[in-house]
């Protein structure tokens, strides 16, 4: 017993000192370009000025994109206990989760973090 995991353990070293001097001969990089090695943000140029104008409108559109995406990954659930749960108690748990949802959806079309403007 004691004899196999030495065996094994130093099968298994021998496999990483294998894998560790193999990699630099297989990865090594070819001829370098400036385009690829030269990092791509979003479609920025990384190499211009670092100050530049984003729209806050986008990131409030997406911050609104995750909390509602985050509450409907939280209906599913109630589907799933639908065949275990008592009907009553299903419908209006599913009732006043949708209305909190579709309250807070024209809430937010009528403050209007929903309109696009450029």
């Amino acid at each position: 017993s004691v004899v196999f995991l030495l065996g094994s353990g130093v099968f298994i070293m021998l496999i990483i000192g294998v894998m560790l001097s193999i990699s630099p001969l297989l990865g090594s990089k070819q001829i370098s370009e400036y385009d690829k090695n030269s990092p791509f943000e979003c479609g920025f140029d990384p190499m211009g000025i670092g100050h530049l104008n984003f729209s806050v409108r986008f990131f409030l559109i997406a911050v609104i994109f995750l909390i509602f995406d985050v509450e409907i990954a939280l209906l599913l659930p109630l589907m799933v206990i639908l065949s275990s749960s008592n009907m009553m108690i299903w419908g209006v748990l599913n009732l006043i989760f949708l209305l909190v949802l579709s309250f807070g959806v024209f809430y937010e079309w009528w403050e209007g973090a929903l309109d696009w403007k450029i």
